[in-house]
């Protein structure tokens, strides 16, 4: 019967004719390095931003749904924590970031409700979009204008805008002060996936919209605890009554298990870290690869920790890629359909735990490699 699965062997012929094909690495993280077969090398794409991983937990309890029985009460304590952060009402825990834009956009939105996307937010909103019963609308990337034409031909019905804080593969901040005002304009309601600002930018860390100084516009936060917190799970942070529908309607809440009591406890413990000297010495780190990138000749287009360096064709991403890892830096290729065909890119991710040297070494082999390949 295993012909049947033959179909799966011609499509990896052609992804990989197109340059496409995808492996998995098995490899080791250990603080600003990453290990393979034995091999050291310094890592450029973790998400642990500040540099917070590091911790071993002493207990690994697992627990069931938490509508079942597994509700600790360290989750009243770190979603109470959580909301405060984000200045909100209530929060609730997800495991992952995917699973809370899933359940929340999803649980939120019905038939008759419009969804106005940005063309380059995350797969997991595109994903909940497409689980809703909800007409979804995508404007043009972080495009005030081309948002409020679309809104404006949905006028009567409810209307949610989404968009990212920081967009993960561009590493470019969401023009939220325009977006925040269009929103209340015509009274939609703003959601912000904030995975990669949270913990990392604005005042204490607290975020993307935090930054822009517009946190009290946002109505829905989603947002990840793996990221600039570097522990796991993800939340969504609101009114009280749109948290107690996610808990009621969210299928990626209900239907799954809890996180572990020592991943609770842990996203506690990161929150009350030395999270504002980490983040400074992360923007210290940023300033220090981005200005490098350009003095070399790069064009570098991101203010944030993500800053992507733009090959264009799929095959030289890769071959770029590898010269990396052959000299000691490690910073992946992005390919179709991750970003768009013929925009490839090595996404490059800053951390805290960079040190200055680390960063020289990386922009003298990102020099050899941009000239080895025609991208300088």
């Amino acid at each position: 019967m295993k012909h049947k699965l033959k179909f799966a062997d011609h499509i990896l012929a052609e992804i990989r004719k197109e340059n496409l094909y995808r492996q998995l690495r098995y490899g080791k993280v250990h603080g600003p390095f990453i290990t393979f077969n034995s091999k050291s090398l310094v890592n450029f794409c973790s998400n642990d931003y500040l540099g917070l991983s590091g911790v071993v937990p002493q207990s690994q309890l697992q627990s069931s749904s938490r509508l079942v029985s597994g509700n600790d009460v360290s989750f009243k304590k770190l979603e109470g924590t959580l909301a405060k952060h984000k200045s909100q009402e209530s929060s609730l825990i997800f495991p992952t970031g995917y699973m809370a834009n899933l359940g929340t956009i999803s649980a939120l939105t019905q038939k008759g409700d419009i969804i106005l996307s940005d063309e380059l937010n995350h797969a997991s909103i595109i994903e909940a979009c497409r689980l809703g019963t909800a007409k979804t609308v995508i404007y043009k990337h972080n495009n005030a204008e081309d948002l409020e034409k679309k809104l404006r031909k949905h006028d009567g019905a409810r209307k949610f805008i989404i968009t990212e804080g920081i967009f993960s593969m561009d590493g470019d901040f969401a023009a939220l002060g325009q977006i925040s005002e269009i929103s209340g304009k015509h009274g939609a309601i703003l959601v912000l996936d904030d995975a990669h600002g949270d913990f990392t930018v604005g005042p204490d860390g607290r975020g993307s919209a935090s930054h822009f100084g517009v946190e009290k516009k946002i109505d829905v936060y989603t947002s990840s605890l793996s990221k600039g917190l570097g522990a796991f799970g993800g939340y969504v942070a609101s009114d009280d009554s749109v948290i107690q529908l996610c808990i009621n309607r969210a299928r990626s809440f209900i239907y799954t298990s809890a996180l572990p009591s020592f991943l609770v406890d842990l996203a506690l413990n990161r929150i009350g870290q030395d999270r504002e000297k980490r983040q400074k010495k992360l923007q210290q780190n940023v300033s220090m690869l981005s200005c490098g990138l350009e003095r070399i000749g790069y064009q570098i287009n991101s203010e944030t920790h993500i800053i992507p360096i733009i090959i264009g064709n799929e095959k030289t991403a890769l071959e770029f890629g590898r010269y990396l890892y052959d000299n000691g830096i490690f910073a992946q290729p992005i390919r179709y359909p991750t970003v768009a065909k013929n925009s490839a890119r090595i996404r490059v991710s800053v951390t805290a735990w960079l040190t200055k040297t680390q960063i020289q070494t990386a922009l003298r082999v990102f020099e050899k490699a941009g000239k080895k390949f025609g991208i300088l």
